[in-house]
């Protein structure tokens, strides 16, 4: 286990929850030996994760979890990121990590760039849909909520409990930086240019995470032809969940676990629908999907270490 300022201190001292478990005191990555690993999950700052990476043993399996990998385009990276990628051969074999979507190219990776939690919430209902072409790949508009936890663990003036506490936060409007990566999911889908409207929220809740998706239905088709394509698509898949008609999906219901739950409502506008896809932003989000990722690459079962229940109350 690798640290920056960290680096020298128990595990038990920086997570307290995890005192209990006999770890390993924590290196910096100049000093950690890779002769015995088989495997690293990167959860590095974006614009660190490149150098980092493409100095790393090549036999090592990596999940990325930073944004370092997640853009095929370098040229994207840079104007959504602010700075040059500086491992543009390595993102050539990079795998792009939405676990239900691409499973098969996941099992041969070498190196999997672990999706960012909003973009899971929406291409896991949207995907499905666009390739069936029922509905338009356009006038998508999406807005999504997420707890605390997203932010990370930093200290910042802006998640500080009396900035967030009784209140909801919009942020990133019009060029936040999963944009760029939730369209290039959709557009692989459409196979061609897919641009969405996209609004994150900030609430005052520790984790979870919420999108609702209001889309414009392709002609002869309604609510319910949605509903059944998901179920169909979904209906081998242990951590995809759509719910029974009517039923509208809560965070509280997937805290702690690696389920996403769906459900398509009717608008009230003829020709449109409502889709409501609910996440844990840290765990399908985040490590739990980074762990599904591992396991396919390494061979393993696909839920092993993944079979824990949402929390609740």
């Amino acid at each position: 286990m690798t640290a920056d300022r960290k680096a020298g201190q128990s595990i038990g001292s920086v997570f307290p929850h995890l005192v209990s478990q006999d770890l390993p005191k924590m290196v910096a990555i100049k000093d950690a030996d890779f002769s015995d690993v088989d495997a690293v999950f990167c959860c590095l700052p974006h614009g660190t994760t490149q150098e980092i990476i493409k100095g790393l043993p090549k036999s090592l399996k990596i999940v990325d979890l930073s944004a370092d990998f997640r853009l095929r385009d370098i040229s994207e990276y840079e104007e959504w990121y602010g700075q040059a990628h500086s491992a543009p051969e390595l993102q050539k074999e990079v795998v792009y990590g939405l676990t239900e979507i691409l499973r098969e190219e996941i099992k041969g990776a070498r190196v999997v760039a672990n999706p960012g939690c909003y973009p899971t919430s929406v291409q896991l209902p949207l995907v499905p849909l666009i390739k069936a072409n029922l509905i338009e790949s356009k006038n998508i508009i999406i807005d999504s909520k997420s707890g605390v936890s997203g932010a990370g663990r930093g200290a910042k003036e802006a998640n500080l409990y009396t900035e967030i506490a009784e209140g909801i936060y919009s942020y990133g409007v019009t060029r936040h930086r999963h944009v760029p990566e939730i369209e290039q999911g959709l557009s692989d889908a459409a196979n061609s240019k897919v641009t969405v409207s996209f609004t994150p929220h900030l609430m005052p809740m520790s984790r979870g995470m919420q999108s609702t998706i209001y889309v414009e239905l392709a002609a002869g088709v309604n609510f319910k032809d949605l509903n059944q394509q998901l179920k169909l698509s979904y209906e081998d898949e242990e951590f995809v969940v759509v719910l029974e008609e009517g039923a509208v999906p809560r965070t509280h219901n997937t805290q702690g676990s690696n389920f996403c739950f769906i459900n398509v409502f009717p608008d009230r506008i003829p020709g449109r629908a409502i889709i409501i896809s609910v996440i844990d932003n840290l765990v399908k989000g985040a490590s739990g999907q980074a762990l599904q990722n591992l396991n396919l690459m390494m061979g393993f079962p696909e839920n092993t270490g993944l079979l824990y229940q949402p929390l609740f109350p």
